[in-house]
């Protein structure tokens, strides 16, 4: 498995903006497909971006789309999550996610993924 660390989580007002980063090690980085997945309080984790491992290319659940963008540096080893205009909705603990597989109709499962990082809060206050 890959080990993965995210970092970047904090507190911040309703339209303001932070960008996380998932560190990851252990394993050929550029092997594998990274996604954000989120989970608020009292609800099921869900899917909010993936970039494929050659960062061609890019999927966004519906409610961050045009707000949010992910990125990666595989020389560096990260993933980046770039959040903008934020509600109070996105808040939640952050988690990034590693696949060496992926299909398309599957990326949104959490099942799809085999390392997960502790994840890192975000609170989005109005």
């Amino acid at each position: 498995q890959m080990q993965l660390v995210e970092s970047g989580g904090g507190q911040v007002q309703a339209g303001g903006s932070l960008r996380l980063s998932c560190a990851a090690s252990g394993r050929t980085f550029s092997d594998y497909h990274i996604a954000w997945f989120r989970q608020a309080p009292g609800k099921e984790r869900e899917f909010v971006a993936l970039i494929t491992r050659n960062g061609f290319n890019t999927y966004y659940a519906d409610s961050v789309k045009g707000r949010f963008a992910i990125s990666r540096d595989n020389a560096k080893n990260t993933v980046d999550l770039q959040m903008n205009s934020l509600k109070p909705e996105d808040t939640a603990v952050y988690y990034c996610a590693a696949t060496i597989t992926m299909l398309q109709r599957a990326m949104r499962r959490e099942t799809s993924y085999d390392s997960w990082g502790q994840g890192t809060q975000v609170t989005v206050s109005s």
